[in-house]
């Protein structure tokens, strides 16, 4: 049986077709999202809806959709799109990186402060766009870009959201599955990996958060940890019930347990301003350099410490966006472009492992996926040191939309709940 698995990321957008049996990949497709809508204003992040469909459809059609026994979906999250009475878009994709609702409202505060909600998350950017008449007259319904995929492959009206999308929007009670306020646009809501409708007479289902789908795409034995590195980094792991901890959310996961999740705004961001920051000197100097990468790897070699910290919280965090990052440590000796590209690796992973440690927690297993560690090897070391443990990387490198397609396999029926899915993952160097 062959199955499905659509992540709508970002920057790209990727689709594979797997063998539900043996969980392999039998083909994979991945396409840049070119949707992003340029604009004057610095706060606004917006995406075009009719340009992220039509990558969808030509990656359904690369992947022979009619031929697969199901598909799965997986998305950005956070980020909302508002629908008309007939499920069409009638408004652009609010991505998670926008951030209107840290503009002050009243009294100080901003927007996201007064509803009780971060700044990128769906409802508090609704919330700015509801005070600030920007909400287009037509609008039904909202909803994240992996709900209206399903919702527009399926030729339905009414936008379904499951916990793990819909707790992303904010204001979500992750014990009750429920939205804490009260709006006329919000979604119904779903716990279960269930079908949505049918695309050329093959089931859809529910679509996921792209955190949810990626542990789910990489984790196959539930005790393990994940740290995911890309644009931004998380770090997640299952609990059979909600914990409260420092910088770390509490996100649903299959209706029974809860996925918590500390995330890093940087993440591996933080690495790329400082291969960018090295090429633009390399670039004063005469040097057409196109990537500083394999000389700061050239450097890391032999580097197994640094006495300089690095905070990498460069974009702010959840809780305080207008917090930035620094170095400290510096002396004549450590001045060197080595120490910096260490000590920046160091509090990347710092800052994840901090999260983890607030929850009281030791990890017995760590699985590292993303672009940002799988093309990392001093970072790995450096995760593994810090954690103290080894790690494994997922033989398949599309994890959110392979998380999708397991998904996937549950909500068609294939197999039986969610972990049992998950046992055909395989690791490299098995």
């Amino acid at each position: 049986m062959k199955v499905i698995g659509i992540d709508i990321g970002t920057t790209s957008i990727c689709g594979v077709i797997a063998d539900a049996v043996s969980g392999e990949i039998v083909k994979s497709v991945t396409l840049p999202n070119t949707s992003f809508i340029i604009t004057d204003k610095e706060y606004e992040r917006i995406q075009d809806t009719d340009v992220i469909m039509d990558t969808v459809y030509k990656i359904l059609d690369e992947l022979d959709a009619k031929s697969a026994d199901v598909i799965g979906f997986s998305g950005q999250m956070h980020g909302i799109v508002y629908t008309d009475a007939n499920g069409n878009a009638v408004s652009p994709l609010y991505i998670w990186q926008d951030t209107r609702a840290n503009l002050e409202y009243k009294d100080g505060r901003s927007y996201a402060e007064i509803l009780g909600c971060f700044a990128g998350y769906g409802l508090a950017t609704d919330f700015y766009n509801s005070v600030n008449g920007l909400i287009p007259e037509n609008a039904k319904y909202l909803c994240t870009v992996a709900d209206y995929a399903v919702m527009q492959l399926c030729g339905n009206k009414i936008p379904v959201c499951h916990i793990t999308n819909a707790a992303s929007l904010g204001c979500f009670d992750v014990e009750k599955n429920v939205f804490k306020i009260d709006n006329p646009r919000l979604p119904e809501v779903e716990t279960g990996f269930v079908s949505c409708g049918n695309y050329n007479g093959v089931p859809v289902c529910v679509a996921l958060g792209d955190n949810q789908a990626s542990f789910i795409g990489s984790v196959r034995n539930t005790a393990d940890v994940l740290l995911n590195v890309g644009t931004g980094a998380q770090i997640s792991w299952l609990s059979e019930s909600p914990v409260k901890a420092e910088s770390v959310e509490i996100r649903p996961f299959d209706g029974k347990r809860y996925l918590m999740a500390g995330c890093s705004l940087c993440g591996g961001r933080a690495y790329a301003m400082f291969e960018k920051f090295c090429r633009e000197i390399a670039l004063t100097a005469g040097a057409d350099i196109d990537s500083f990468y394999p000389f700061l790897d050239k450097m890391l070699l032999s580097k197994k410490r640094s006495e300089i910290i690095g905070d990498c919280r460069f974009c702010g965090t959840r809780n305080n966006p207008h917090l930035r990052g620094s170095y400290s440590g510096i002396s004549e000796n450590n001045f060197t472009p080595a120490d910096f590209a260490y000590a920046t690796l160091d509090g990347m992973a710092a800052e994840l492992f901090d999260m983890y440690a607030s929850a009281d927690k030791r990890a017995s297993g760590l699985v590292c996926s993303g672009n940002g560690i799988r093309k990392n090897a001093a970072l790995r070391k450096i995760v593994s040191d810090k954690f103290g443990c080894g790690i494994k990387i997922p033989l398949y490198e599309e994890e959110a939309a392979y998380g999708a397609a397991l998904s996937a396999v549950v909500g068609g029926g294939i197999s039986a709940d969610i972990d049992s899915a998950c046992s055909i993952i395989k690791y490299k160097d098995e």
